[in-house]
C-alpha cells in the first residue's frame, strides 16, 4: 500500500498520458501560429502541430488500452484536451475570418455540442451510467479534424490546392450536421436517466 502513490504517479507519466499532455501543449502553439503575421510558413507550422496533435488523439487511447495503462487522469484529461484543441482552433479561425458569415453557425453548433455533451457525460458519470462513443461520433470527429486542417492551411493551402479553404468550410458544415445528430443522439440516450440524481 505504501507504494500505491508512486504507482499512481508512474501511471500519470506513461506514454499515453504524455501524448495527451502534448495535445494540451499544442493548443497555444497552434493558436500562436494562426495569429502570426500573414506568412505561409506560419500556417503550415500550425497545420503540422495540429495534425500531430490530432494523431495523438487516436494513439493515446489505443495505447492505453493495448498496454493496460489506463488511468483516471488520462480518462479525465483526454476529452478535455480534444475540446480545448477544437474550441481554440475554431475561435482563432473565426477571429482571423477564415470562418466567417453563415459558416460561423457551423462553428457555434460544434462548440455548443461539445459543451453540452461534456456536461451530460459528467452528469451521467455521477449516476454511473456509461456513455459509449458511437460510430457516427467517431466519423464526426474525423470529418471535423480534416475540416479544421483545411481551414488552418487557409490561404497557404489555397496556393497549393485551389479552393482548399472552401473545401474546409464545406467539411465544417458536414461536421456540424454530424455534430448536431450525435448531440441529439446522446440526449435521447440519456433521457431516461435525467432527474435520477
Amino acid at each position: 500500500m505504501a507504494n500505491s502513490p508512486a504507482r499512481a504517479a508512474n501511471r500519470n507519466w506513461n506514454l499515453p498520458n504524455l501524448l495527451t499532455y502534448g495535445r494540451v501543449v499544442a493548443v497555444p502553439l497552434v493558436v500562436a501560429f494562426l495569429f502570426w503575421p500573414a506568412d505561409p510558413w506560419a500556417r503550415w507550422s500550425a497545420l503540422a502541430i495540429f495534425a500531430a496533435a490530432a494523431i495523438t488523439d487516436f494513439f493515446d487511447g489505443y495505447l492505453a488500452r493495448a498496454w493496460s495503462q489506463q488511468s483516471s487522469l488520462g480518462r479525465m484529461l483526454d476529452p478535455i484536451a480534444d475540446k480545448l484543441l477544437v474550441a481554440a482552433v475554431l475561435l482563432a479561425l473565426a477571429a482571423d475570418r477564415t470562418i466567417a458569415g453563415p459558416s460561423l453557425w457551423a462553428a457555434i453548433v460544434i462548440l455548443c455540442r461539445e459543451i453540452l455533451v461534456s456536461g451530460l457525460r459528467e452528469y451521467l458519470a455521477e449516476l454511473r451510467v456509461p456513455v459509449p462513443v458511437t460510430a457516427v461520433a467517431k466519423w464526426k470527429t474525423g470529418v471535423q479534424m480534416v475540416a479544421l486542417g483545411f481551414l488552418i492551411a487557409g490561404p497557404a493551402g489555397d496556393a497549393v490546392l485551389p479552393y482548399a479553404t472552401e473545401i474546409g468550410v464545406g467539411l465544417l458544415w458536414v461536421a456540424a450536421i454530424l455534430t448536431f445528430y450525435t448531440g441529439w443522439d446522446y440526449m435521447r440516450a440519456s433521457y431516461d436517466h435525467v432527474g435520477d440524481a
